[in-house]
């Protein structure tokens, strides 16, 4: 019988360097394009670059997410300057609110945002996210939202988006899409594909009538039983790890 190695060379390292950090974002991008959480050339997973300045990782302008690579990411700084000499181009709408939740979030090691259907079209229900099914209830109270004010291309836009996030680590922006924070590439990703997942129950669910909602009190116990966010259980490493296993059956390219 064949095993499977339950470890991946990239993410099972701390990442502690530049350049295992820049496979484990490429691969992840890679990740994203196999869930089909793309859109076009647009939207961004930044990732801090260890070190005194702060300095992050995110995909050049115009690539999709299936040609990220780890030597074509771009260093830039807080103000989404290039620092790292190269010609790439950054999209500005893309980096204002990752810049302004790096800026002010000393956790914010890694954002991602995504305009998937699912998440969109909570994003644009009036009511956002409903307790009615399981994944929804691993997220209670754990979600915040801030108002659409248009495309971000505008800094001063930041400061409230911040306020609104408060001292949670996942948002719904109305009217736009999903967002993520974590510690780590894999503690984001765990979040995210657990918000995007009670995203698309929801939505099938609304094809059926009313959904049946969850008491509150069984949601706070699922949510404090649900360990997949707790870096003391890994925080998503192993399932990052899989999903990063995937990528490498498919094309291994992006670690050039």
């Amino acid at each position: 019988m064949q095993t499977v190695d339950a470890t991946h060379p990239v993410s099972a390292a701390s990442a502690s360097d530049e350049r295992s950090l820049r496979v484990l974002l490429a691969g992840t991008y890679r990740i994203f394009a196999m869930l089909g959480w793309t859109e076009l050339i647009y939207n961004h997973i930044t990732v801090r670059v260890p070190g005194p300045e702060r300095h992050f990782l995110i995909n050049p302008f115009g690539l999709h997410y299936s040609e990220v690579t780890a030597s074509n990411l771009v260093k830039i700084d807080l103000d989404g300057q290039v620092v790292d000499g190269t010609a790439a181009r950054v999209n500005p709408a893309g980096f204002v609110v990752h810049a302004a939740i790096h800026r002010a979030v000393p956790d914010a090691h890694c954002v991602m945002h995504t305009h998937t259907t699912a998440g969109l079209a909570v994003a644009c229900s009036e009511r956002g996210l409903e307790n009615s099914n399981f994944y929804s209830a691993q997220l209670h109270d754990a979600v915040a939202y801030h108002d659409f004010e248009g495309v971000t291309i505008h800094s001063d836009e930041g400061p409230r988006l911040v306020a609104n996030l408060g001292a949670k680590r996942l948002m719904i922006l109305r009217n736009h899409g999903l967002l993520a924070i974590g510690e780590t590439v894999a503690q984001a990703f765990a979040r995210l594909w657990t918000l995007n997942r009670a995203c698309e129950v929801q939505l099938a669910t609304a094809s059926l009538g009313a959904a049946r909602p969850i008491p509150d009190e069984v949601s706070m116990r699922c949510t404090r039983d649900a360990l997949q966010f707790d870096p003391r259980h890994g925080a998503g490493q192993d399932v990052l790890d899989a999903m990063l296993r995937q990528v490498d059956r498919i094309d291994p390219s992006y670690k050039a």
